[in-house]
């Protein structure tokens, strides 16, 4: 049991000794599973951290804990509903009033398994909060980032990633019978890897690097929607605890490797997973669709209204 449970957590970062002193933080949806996770860890490492988060409450509790953990008081709390656009542009603009750069920004927050829903701003839900809005804040906050040292941007995906079908004529899976749950969701974690990859071509040598990845499949509150009859879930759950689910730590893993391993400051548009890259003939083929590429990024350049003379050196 042990060597199955070391084989389940996955590959760890190591580099403990690797510090963030001065260096400015955002994470999304970071009062609860991943998000805190790597908040703490982070923290640890004496980074200032701004915690994104829809629910100021929970945002303020989740701080509270985390201060109380590492002793760092340098953490603060932010609210950002990532399904208003209008809520982004509020957030990253009251974050330009406080900060002059931005060393990394993880994109963390995501909704799962909700039935089917536009957002006033005439998009699908799952692909709204889980890539939308992340795509317009990090492009708001991009010049912010060009200012840090090395700014990196780390977008939380998921293998899910494979379940995607994106249909170019209803990308926002309106018509008849086209909406499934997991199908939204893919199409999500798939938008945000191909834009990873897009971006960072757009950012070629310039001082910010991009990175998707995969934290694993881990039980948090991103599952909450999910209706399993509790019979099956008990039948479940001993072997979801010790075959198949990481632990959140293990979880936060890669996401914190993107962040702050020195070793990936030249790397960029890479997806991760157990804190390594996935070289690009491993990927399955959603995410080398060269079409679907720019037709994912024209799509969330309109709906997002980025200027079509926005730059990115």
């Amino acid at each position: 049991m042990y060597f199955i449970r070391r084989y389940v957590e996955g590959g760890q970062f190591r580099k403990d000794h690797v510090k963030m002193d001065g260096k400015v933080v955002i994470i999304t949806g970071a009062n609860t599973g991943i998000g805190k996770e790597t908040a703490l860890d982070l923290a640890r490492r004496n980074a200032k951290i701004y915690l994104a988060c829809r629910d100021r409450k929970r945002c303020e509790a989740a701080r509270q804990e985390i201060i109380a953990e590492t002793g760092i008081t340098k953490i603060y709390n932010r609210q950002l509903d990532l399904g208003s656009l209008a809520s982004v542009r509020e957030f990253a603009e009251a974050f330009a009033k406080e900060e002059k750069h931005l060393d990394v920004l993880i994109n963390n927050a995501g909704v799962f398994y909700l039935p089917h829903s536009m957002t006033a701003d005439g998009c699908e839900i799952h692909m709204q909060v889980n890539h939308l809005g992340h795509f317009l804040l990090t492009h708001l906050l991009l010049d912010l980032l060009r200012k840090a040292p090395q700014g990196r941007v780390v977008n939380v995906s998921s293998l899910a990633y494979g379940n995607a079908k994106i249909d170019k004529d209803d990308l926002h899976l309106q018509k008849p019978k086209n909406f499934t749950k997991w199908k939204a969701y893919g199409n999500s974690k798939l938008a945000q890897i191909l834009t990873t990859q897009r971006l960072a071509e757009e950012l070629k040598g310039t001082n910010v690097t991009v990175y998707s990845l995969h934290p694993g499949v881990i039980y948090t509150e991103i599952g909450r929607n999910m209706s399993i009859p509790k019979i099956l879930e008990w039948l479940l759950y001993p072997l979801m605890v010790f075959f198949i689910n990481k632990s959140l730590k293990s979880g936060a893993q890669t996401t914190i490797c993107c962040a702050v391993d020195p070793d990936l400051a030249t790397v960029s548009g890479k997806y991760f997973s157990d804190c390594k890259e996935v070289k690009y003939k491993k990927l399955m083929r959603q995410a080398k669709d060269e079409d679907t590429k720019d037709f994912i990024w024209r799509e969330s350049l309109r709906l997002a209204k980025i200027p079509s003379n926005f730059s990115y050196k």
